[in-house]
């Protein structure tokens, strides 16, 4: 356990800041939760680019000055070294798979599902339903390039996760939680249809663990916006 108290730096509708949060709570790591939106006053006090998440760690500076961990793959790993035990969250060699493999799902939701799904394509979709000048019709076509775009991630991405289970069959991992706040944010809008069975079953996997119930409220399934500032 950190000797350390821990802030998160970010909304819960982020979906990189979800991912943190999803494992401090199944890791059982106590922490304060500061909901802001990326680029506010806030965010750029704790980030020089004003992203999300930036985690806080409490007089672990020199002279006990805070220290700020940045980046969602840098606070992965310093999760994993002051919170080891269960749930691991990583693959052994006794999965019959190259544990690197998971990093490399993980890379591939950061680098390409983000970018397609949330940026090109739910944050575009929520803000023109909340603006409400253009008709639902009108925003589907709007995001017809990235609705195609989307289905052919997925149908990449989906033969690269197992049969059943979690991404990698019964062993949870970050690629489960680095995936599922994209997922969940899909499942919210018109684009749901894109969810294929498998995708679908993996989702209901996912809702069954006590962290996800816990990080839901301040998402976009539950109606949730990110905070002006």
């Amino acid at each position: 356990m950190p000797g350390h108290s821990l802030t998160i730096i970010g909304t819960p509708f982020s979906t990189f800041t979800r991912t943190i949060t999803l494992s401090l709570e199944a890791k059982g790591l106590a922490y304060k939760q500061i909901a802001t939106a990326p680029h506010s006053q806030t965010a750029d006090k704790h980030h020089p680019f004003g992203h999300l998440p930036t985690l806080v760690v409490h007089g672990a500076g020199p002279a006990g000055k805070d220290f700020f961990l940045r980046e969602s793959t840098a606070i992965v790993r310093y999760i994993d070294r002051i919170a080891p035990g269960h749930p691991i969250l990583h693959l052994s060699e006794a999965n019959d798979m190259l544990p690197e493999k998971m990093w490399e799902f993980v890379s591939l939701v950061q680098s390409n599902a983000y970018p397609i799904l949330e940026v090109k394509m739910i944050k575009i979709r929520v803000k023109h339903t909340d603006e409400g000048k253009l008709s639902a019709a009108e925003i589907g076509d709007l995001l017809s390039d990235a609705v195609a775009e989307a289905r052919v991630y997925i149908a990449k991405i989906e033969p690269l996760m197992a049969s059943g289970g979690f991404v990698f069959g019964k062993t949870l991992t970050w690629a489960d939680y680095f995936l599922y706040p994209l997922l969940a944010d899909l499942e919210a809008t018109p684009e749901s249809h894109l969810i294929t069975p498998r995708l679908k079953e993996w989702l209901g996997e996912m809702k069954k663990l006590a962290e996800v119930k816990t990080t839901e409220p301040g998402t976009l399934a539950l109606g949730g916006r990110p905070p002006e500032s």
